[in-house]
C-alpha cells in the first residue's frame, strides 16, 4: 500500500532531528515497559501488555530479519539519499511486525537510507496528512524523504496489502479486537516479512 509524490517539504531539519533513532526508539520501549508503562498519553494494562508482547516480536525480528537479496541490492544501488520517516507507538502490534523491516532495510542501504521514528500521537498534525482511507490513523507509516530537501517521495504503510485485506475482512464480519488481532499476527508469522519486503522493493524501484 504505497504511493509516490511530490510535495513542499514536510518537516523541518529542528524538527528532524528530534526524531528517534532505531536504537533510541527501542530504549524508549523499554524504559517505559520497566516503568509499566508505554508510549503515547493514553495508558491501561492492556496496552502496556501490547507492548510487553510486541517488545518480544521486535527483540524476535531483529536477530532473524534477513533482507530479500534484491531488496539489499535495490537499495544499495540508489542514486540519491532518503530519509524513512516512520509514525509508530509501542503499543502498535502492526508495528512491532514493520518497524525491524524497515531498520534493517535501511541498514542494508550502503547510507542512501536513514530511518527515524515519531510517535504517532506526539505527532497528530503530521499524522493527520496521511490517514488511512482518510480517516484513520493506522501506524506505522513510512514517510519517504528526499534527505536534502525533506520534500515527499514516497509512502507506504500501515501494512502489506493481504494483512490490510485480511484486517478489513475480519473487522467487516465482526471480529473483535483480539480475535482479528490473533489472525493478523499468524498472517504475519506465515509470511515471515515477505510481503512487507516485496512491497518496499516496489517503492524503492519506483524512487529510482
Amino acid at each position: 500500500m504505497s504511493e509516490t509524490t511530490a510535495s513542499a517539504s514536510v518537516i523541518t531539519s529542528e524538527r528532524l532531528a528530534g526524531a528517534y533513532t532505531y536504537a533510541a526508539y527501542r530504549q524508549l520501549i523499554d524504559e517505559l515497559l520497566a516503568q509499566g508503562r508505554t508510549t503515547g498519553p493514553n495508558q491501561s494494562e492492556d496496552l502496556t501488555r501490547y507492548a510487553q508482547l510486541n517488545l518480544q516480536r521486535m527483540q524476535r525480528l531483529d536477530k532473524t530479519v534477513t533482507v530479500l537479496p534484491e531488496l539489499q541490492a535495490a537499495v544499495a544501488q540508489l542514486r540519491q539519499r532518503y530519509v524513512w520517516l516512520v509514525l509508530t507507538e509501542g503499543w502498535c502490534g502492526d508495528a512491532a511486525q514493520i518497524v525491524p523491516v524497515l531498520h534493517a532495510v535501511a541498514s542494508a542501504s550502503n547510507g542512501h537510507l536513514t530511518d527515524r521514528y515519531l510517535l504517532r500521537d506526539d505527532n497528530l498534525d503530521l499524522m493527520d496528512r496521511y490517514l488511512t482511507g482518510g480517516v484513520s490513523r493506522s501506524i506505522p507509516k513510512l514517510v519517504v524523504l528526499h534527505a536534502d530537501t525533506l520534500t515527499e517521495a514516497a509512502t507506504w504503510g500501515p501494512r502489506p496489502a493481504q494483512a490490510q485485506e485480511l484486517l478489513l475482512r475480519l473487522k467487516a464480519a465482526g471480529a473483535t479486537h483480539e480475535e482479528y488481532a490473533e489472525q493478523v499476527h499468524g498472517w504475519y508469522a506465515k509470511d515471515k516479512t515477505r510481503s512487507t519486503q516485496l512491497e518496499l522493493l516496489e517503492l524503492v524501484q519506483r524512487l529510482a
